[in-house]
C-alpha cells in the first residue's frame, strides 16, 4: 500500500490532527465554505 500512496507513505492519525489543529487556529480565520480532502493525494473509489 505505501508504495502506491502518491506521498510514498501511508498516513498517520497525527496528519489528520494537524489539519484538525490548523482548522482550529487563528490562521484558519479565513477559510470559508471549503471541502479540505486529506488523504494524501490518494483517493479510493
Amino acid at each position: 500500500m505505501e508504495r502506491m500512496a502518491p506521498l510514498g507513505r501511508v498516513g498517520r492519525p497525527e496528519d489528520i490532527a494537524d489539519v484538525i489543529a490548523f482548522l482550529a487556529s487563528e490562521q484558519a480565520r479565513w477559510l470559508t465554505g471549503q471541502l479540505l480532502f486529506a488523504g494524501g493525494g490518494h483517493r479510493m473509489f
